[in-house]
């Protein structure tokens, strides 16, 4: 075999290696190879995901994700804030790249999303009027008491209290936490669901107009897994991103870029997987 013809066969083989590698990228590591910025879309949910002052990404999910990102090797980031309704919308639609707005991991969800791997263990509670005058701690008390519950549009409470025998009718949905600590301070609704930490910054923001329920009264299916989101066809970043979580997560260096925002070590998501979170939620 002469050099000239070994040459273009190596030559040959590396341009359909480099195009094999290029059809399996998806648009995400296009965008990045392109020099783009990683679009991470949120909306204002504290202490999870939230803009600052200045619209920098704020909150405990945003640090988490930045910090794996940045293990990564990528610190060229674009914040994008919308609306919790429009986070997978928004995703899929290619106006962001990555949901860092603290979204449980659910079956429904997982059927339009790609998750990474659990990042937190979150419970369930709600804010209620002081003294809490229908004992109201958990779904099942709303159907006893035929009370009223807020949460917010999109937001995985819905299920839960439609699964334990809430009617629909007595579901309010309003765009987000603002709205839901309105509207049990109105009396417009009996009790406002969320995940223990924003109904506990609801709570402490009121001066005294709504406490907070026990998150430990829910049933353990109450819990639920928070994870990352992504395009499906962006598996090949979904993948290398739980990579660098699996070392990042838990970390001292983790542990104190989240701090501030109320999430401590028994936040962590423990053993569960993705896949059996989708299939249990």
């Amino acid at each position: 075999m002469t050099r000239a013809l070994l040459k273009t066969m190596l030559t040959g083989i590396a341009a359909l290696t480099m195009g094999a590698s290029l059809a399996n990228a998806g648009p995400l590591m296009d965008r990045i190879e392109a020099g783009e910025p990683i679009r991470i879309g949120f909306a204002n949910e504290i202490p999870f995901a939230y803009p600052g002052e200045d619209g920098s990404p704020k909150g405990f999910v945003n640090a988490h994700a930045l910090g794996v990102l940045e293990k990564m090797g990528y610190t060229n980031i674009e914040p994008v804030q919308t609306e919790w309704g429009g986070l997978i919308p928004g995703l899929n639609a290619g106006r962001f790249d990555i949901v860092t707005g603290g979204m449980n991991i659910l079956a429904s969800r997982c059927e339009n999303i790609a998750f990474s791997e659990p990042m937190a263990r979150i419970g369930d509670a709600f804010i209620v009027a002081p003294g809490n005058p229908k004992n109201i701690g958990n779904y099942e008390s709303l159907v006893e008491n035929e009370a009223v519950m807020v949460t917010g549009a999109g937001y995985s409470n819905i299920e839960a209290a439609k699964a334990a025998g809430v009617n629909e009718s007595n579901i309010m949905q309003v765009p987000g936490p603002t709205e839901i600590l309105a509207a049990v301070r109105a009396g417009r609704a009996d009790a406002g669901a969320g995940t223990y930490f924003t109904v506990k910054q609801l709570a402490d923001s009121s001066g005294g107009a709504a406490e907070v329920t026990d998150p430990e009264a829910m049933p353990e299916e109450g819990f639920n897994w928070a994870g990352i989101g992504f395009r499906k066809d962006d598996q090949d970043f979904v993948d290398k991103f739980n990579a660098a979580q699996a070392e990042y997560l838990g970390s001292e260096e983790m542990l104190k870029a989240v701090a501030e925002y109320g999430y401590g070590e028994g936040s962590l998501p423990g053993d569960k997987t993705t896949e059996w979170v989708c299939a249990n939620r």
